[in-house]
């Protein structure tokens, strides 16, 4: 069986993002401790929603929908940040 041929030819903005999203991005300075922030303030909110909300399928979407949220906040923190150069500070 051949390989299909593309039908959209990719550009090179393109290749490159889908290059980053499936690459491991290992956390450098501080950022592992934010991700456990963004997920310990979001099982706080799931167990407000779970003791809050009477079991239905509304109540396992918004958890499912929380549970996305906790992946794209840190999948923005591996992705989206770059480490800075040592000549490089970051101003308030």
């Amino acid at each position: 069986m051949s390989e299909a041929q593309p039908k959209y030819p990719l550009n090179e903005a393109l290749e490159k993002h889908i290059s980053e999203s499936f690459t491991y991005h290992a956390p450098f300075g501080d950022q592992a401790e934010r991700y456990g922030v963004i997920r310990g303030a979001a099982k706080n909110l799931a167990l407000l929603i779970a003791s809050n909300v009477p079991p239905c399928s509304e109540q396992g979407i918004a958890l499912a929908k929380l549970r996305e949220c906790v992946m794209f906040a840190n999948a923005g923190i591996a992705c989206c940040e770059k480490p800075l150069a040592e000549s490089e500070t970051i101003s308030a």
